[in-house]
């Protein structure tokens, strides 16, 4: 397709096309691999430059730019779904929006997952700033990343902050403006020891549509403690548009 997504399986008669935005530091490969067990979706990860095969070309810092440049090179699924985990989620989010501002076809649903909902509330602290041991100090305190796995390799290490770093200046700089609200359902996951605000409610003003919400144990990670239990809510979210189980 285009250096900004890769995928694992071609499905070609699936009737929904799930788009996968990773986290902050993180690559489309742990996305890509759920293809596995969602045969009903063709699944393709967004791969954003700064990491894996592109980790030659300069990142980005500033979302206005970044979904723009996404927008003009992907030729988004006339039905999709977008699923986004943590600063994935606003960049899914932000996507949809670039989409309906160019008059493209946007989202029939997104899955934000373990996000607060815009406008992302300001960080006192510029992680983004700090040296390679406080960072992953703070990263592995604040969301649990496996610092110790990393540490066994010096090289991965350095590569895995370094996106991190990059995407962490681009969720600092990232400003929320307003404007109508989305027309697709939309659905939160989040594990139940969540360390921050992520829930239905603080989404319901960005969607007019149907609005739900799938509760898992686990911490900001929880989909990689409980990989089963996600896609089951994946696939029952997408193939039910949102499930309503949750109240307006």
């Amino acid at each position: 397709m285009t250096r900004w997504t890769v995928r694992r399986l071609r499905r070609p008669d699936a009737a929904v096309t799930l788009y996968c935005f990773p986290h902050a530091g993180g690559s489309p490969g742990e996305y890509v691999r759920w293809s596995d067990d969602l045969p009903e979706f063709q699944v393709w990860g967004v791969h954003l430059p700064g990491r894996t095969t592109r980790a030659g070309e300069p990142p980005y810092t500033e979302m206005a730019s970044l979904v723009r440049d996404l927008v003009a090179a992907v030729p988004f699924a006339e039905r999709s779904v977008f699923l986004g985990h943590s600063l994935g989620a606003l960049v899914a989010f932000e996507t949809a929006r670039e989409l309906r501002r160019r008059g493209r076809p946007q989202p029939e649903g997104l899955i934000v997952s373990s996000c607060p909902a815009p406008p992302y509330p300001e960080r006192g602290e510029s992680l983004s700033a700090l040296a390679d041991d406080e960072l992953l100090g703070r990263a592995t305190e604040l969301w649990g990343l496996p610092a110790a796995d990393l540490s066994a390799d010096p090289a991965l290490q350095a590569h895995a902050l370094a996106c991190l770093r990059n995407d962490l200046a681009l969720l600092e700089n990232y400003r929320y403006r307003p404007e109508e609200p989305l027309d697709a359902w939309l659905h939160v996951l989040r594990g139940d020891r969540e360390p921050t605000r992520a829930d239905a409610p603080t989404w319901r003003a960005q969607t007019r549509g149907p609005i739900g919400e799938t509760l898992l144990p686990g911490g900001h990670f929880y989909f990689r403690e409980q990989r089963h239990e996600t896609l089951r809510a994946v696939r029952e979210t997408v193939l039910t548009r949102g499930g309503r189980q949750c109240a307006e």
